[in-house]
């Protein structure tokens, strides 16, 4: 029997899927202050959840408030804002489907204003980025541990909170994925020198998270197909984590490609072009060669626009889950209507000034705006001005304002949500497993 969209999908710990169709990660910057989750994200997460995924993740929700990605990162590493991850959890699942929040930690990747010494396997600085992340330094073998620890952390207190599952980002050249490459590891320690050690940090927050949330709770992993980078992770080695991953018991994987340094994520065309088949999606011909090799349910998220294009992936069998973005951000409707057939492709949306780092630049500040808008409680605004979307997100995030009927009327009860310059609480006592003195979090 052919699969279709419509079609569930039992995970290995046997969670079941509603449909085939998932909203992939896409960045917020939208959290309060004090990386706490707000009414904004409670808003826009609840308008997500009524457009008909089976599954929505979440934008990148960092596990150490001294190491953020962006401005506007939702942070996690203790209980303090329990109330504001409740709502938000509620809301992100309100119409019955799954929500599972993407754990990260950006290594190196974090921008100098917001890390002015950032963290990494080896000290190796970023190339081609104008400067704006500083150099790193290498992390002792206690701080690894004690992020590996942070992971474990904040999974289980995002499930308390009521998210049904967790991503792993080990993809995009952060933290986890600076592990797993030659290129940025060159440590000879246990963490690093040979395949098998720069997998191990990967592995290692794995099985401490599943000893953290037991095996009810889907964990799962987003992974490259490669860095796009010579010398750097490549195919046949990611197959090998893939591997190890299904060793682990992982529930499902989802296939990306690229890091900051050689973004092919964002650059359809040059993502294509390592392909042989120039097909809708990226990545299926790396997710046709790895089914081969793991029964673990796949994912793949990029270019995929038309319900046809997304049928015949399906069909072919190497793809079970079928990723959307920056679709969603548009129409956060979408996929029901994808479902119902009142709907065969999204809406086209063209930027394109032929000068690759501008166009970047207008495509991730024009998808922003819309996520801002949504957030907000408006409609998304397909003609938004580019040149007003740029200068915002040069500007940075912003508070929204606080007026969301929502939150009076689904539980959990009144919360009082900070929007603007609260201090973090002190570290509680939930933190799970061992902690070095001398690591980052207790500076």
């Amino acid at each position: 029997m052919t699969t279709s969209l419509s079609h569930s999908l039992r995970l290995p710990n046997g969670a079941v899927l509603q449909n085939r169709l998932a909203k992939s990660a896409m960045s917020e910057r939208l959290a309060a202050a004090d990386g706490a989750p707000n009414e904004a994200l409670v808003r826009l997460y609840r308008r997500w959840s009524a457009g008909g995924a089976g599954l929505l993740i979440t934008g990148n929700v960092m596990v150490d408030k001294t190491a953020i990605a962006e401005t506007g990162n939702v942070v996690v590493e203790d209980e303090s804002h329990s109330a504001e991850l409740r709502a938000w959890a509620h809301a992100a699942t309100s119409a019955g489907n799954h929500a599972f929040v993407q754990l990260n930690h950006p290594g190196r990747q974090s921008p100098r204003l917001a890390s002015a010494e950032p963290v990494a396997p080896s000290a190796l600085a970023m190339k081609g980025m104008f400067g704006a992340f500083a150099r790193p330094r290498a992390l002792e073998d206690a701080e690894v541990e004690d992020i590996i620890d942070r992971f474990a952390n904040t999974a289980a207190i995002v499930q308390s909170a009521g998210f049904s599952g967790v991503q792993i980002h080990a993809a995009h050249g952060y933290l986890v994925n600076q592990f797993l490459s030659p290129l940025t590891n060159l440590r000879e320690d246990r963490w690093g020198g040979t395949p098998d050690n720069r997998r191990r940090f990967l592995l290692e927050i794995v099985r401490r998270i599943r000893a953290s949330v037991g095996r009810d709770f889907p964990v799962t992993v987003k992974l490259n197909s490669a860095d796009f980078q010579r010398g750097g992770f490549d195919e046949a080695e990611s197959m090998r984590v893939v591997e190890a991953l299904e060793a682990e018991g992982i529930d499902l994987l989802e296939i990306s490609g690229g890091t900051y340094e050689s973004a092919v994520m964002f650059d359809e065309a040059k993502t294509k072009a390592a392909s042989s088949h120039a097909r809708e999606a990226f990545f299926l011909e790396y997710a046709e060669k790895v089914r081969t090799r793991t029964r673990v349910p796949l994912m793949v998220t990029g270019g995929f626009r038309t319900a046809r294009g997304m049928s015949e992936a399906l069909a072919g069998g190497a793809v079970d889950v079928v990723g959307l973005a920056r679709p969603l951000a548009i129409e956060p409707d979408l996929p029901a209507r994808l479902l119902s057939g009142s709907a065969d492709s999204a809406t086209p949306i063209r930027i394109a000034t032929g000068i690759k780092r501008l166009d970047s630049l207008i495509q991730g500040a024009f998808y922003q705006g819309q996520i801002r808008r949504l957030a907000r409680g408006l409609e998304p605004k397909p003609d938004l001005n580019r040149l007003a979307v740029v200068l915002a997100y040069l500007r940075g995030p912003r508070p929204i304002p606080a007026a969301a009927p929502e939150l009076t009327s689904s539980p959990p009860s009144r919360l009082e949500f900070t929007l603007a310059g609260a201090s973090r609480h002190p570290v509680p006592a939930v933190r799970r497993g061992r902690r070095a003195s001398h690591a980052r979090g207790s500076r």
